[in-house]
């Protein structure tokens, strides 16, 4: 049965008093300077007080990275069902911040007066959570990472998201409109990756707020800027950047080195080539890709793999011709064609072609960029 902390405490007192005086005995019969035998006896006597600490002490009690929990404390959690939280000595965790369930705190961690872990949240090495923000259960923060900053507003995060090592989340917005001491806010859902060195802002106004939805990738050095929107199931190659105030819709792709100009719109299951630059919208499951991004056809592969129907893939080729191929001598205005393809009884029963020119027409409205610019391709 394992002897209670204090009793082994008291054990290795006596212990070590009993070895410091056989070592004394062997430093008195020796010689000075000392002697090879006078140092044996005293690296023994070491070794023996170190091996009786790990015999008497069980492995939890010296580590220096795992919490002591003796057997008391071990049966109590069983029988209430909790599970216990692990902070490491360097850890500085204000004693007002809000600790879920199995949480684990690293090194060098820091946890702000405001902040809010849900349960099973895990923060690496050197990591810092501050200001009042909020994370959900089984969210990770790798080494280094920055969640939140002591600005008014908030920053919340839903569960089983990873914050990738010295990615830096809801801080404040590099924009000259924000106002010192306004509110400002960052909303990210479930199930999110955002790995190494990726920046997200929060809001520059106080009635907007960034907001990144569910199950997206975005890779390294990744930056999206204050007041972007940002839907579900998007993957953002490395290096991509959003500029203030842009809207992402569902199931769209970015390839790497990719830069969006401030309050443009991307459409679902759109395709962005790498080293692009847009600024005007992408309509919905079309391709751009260039310098200045330029329509170059539909999202052909991305519309397979998101399950679309042969029929569907048809029917949208066959919209996206009339829209921007039209037969030689017809000049109509976008907004002519657009008017003419629903008025094909064929196309226009297709779900998908109606999200086309709708999306299209959306980008016309006041405030809208317009849409890429057309570039013929063989592909389309």
């Amino acid at each position: 049965m394992a002897l209670h902390p204090l009793n082994l405490h008291r054990k290795l007192l006596q212990l070590q008093a009993t070895l410091s005086t056989h070592s004394f005995a062997a430093v008195q019969s020796s010689f000075y300077p000392p002697s090879f035998s006078m140092m044996t006896a005293v690296l023994r006597s070491r070794r023996l007080f170190s091996f009786a600490a790990r015999r008497l002490y069980p492995p939890r009690c010296l580590s220096t990275s795992l919490p002591y929990v003796n057997e008391e404390e071990k049966f109590s959690s069983k029988e209430t069902g909790t599970k216990c939280n692990f902070i490491h000595p360097s850890a500085v965790v204000h004693p007002d911040a809000i600790l879920g369930q199995g949480v684990s705190i690293g090194p060098f961690c820091t946890v702000g007066p405001s902040a809010k872990l849900g349960n099973a949240c895990r923060l690496y090495p050197g990591s810092h959570v501050s200001g009042n923000t909020e994370l959900g259960d089984n969210c990770i923060l790798m080494m280094g990472a920055v969640v939140g900053d002591e600005l008014p507003g908030r920053t919340l995060i839903g569960c089983n998201n990873i914050i990738g090592h010295h990615a830096v989340v809801g801080i404040k917005c590099q924009d000259m409109k924000y106002k010192a001491g306004s509110e400002c806010f960052l909303q990210i859902g479930d199930n999110n990756e955002l790995r190494e060195y990726t920046s997200i802002h929060r809001s520059s106004l106080p009635n907007e707020r960034t907001i990144i939805g569910d199950n997206n990738l975005i890779m390294g050095s990744c930056h999206i800027a204050h007041d972007c929107k940002v839907g579900n199931n998007n993957i953002f190659a490395n290096n991509t950047l959003l500029a203030g105030h842009v809207i992402v819709e569902d199931f769209t792709h970015t390839a790497g080195a990719t830069v969006i100009h401030q309050f443009c719109h991307i459409g679902s299951f759109s395709f962005i080539g790498g080293g692009s630059v847009v600024s005007q919208d992408v309509p919905k499951y079309t391709m751009v890709s260039g310098e200045r991004a330029e329509l170059r056809g539909l999202n052909l592969e991305g519309l397979r793999r998101r399950g679309f129907s042969v029929m569907e893939v048809k029917s949208l080729r066959a919209a996206y011709r009339k829209i921007f191929m039209p037969a030689d001598g017809n000049f109509q205005s976008i907004e002519d064609r657009l008017t003419e393809l629903q008025k094909d009884e064929k196309l226009s029963q297709v779900p998908a072609v109606c999200f086309l020119v709708q999306s299209i027409r959306d980008s016309f409205e006041e405030e809208r960029r317009g849409i890429c610019k057309f570039r013929s391709w063989a592909g389309s």
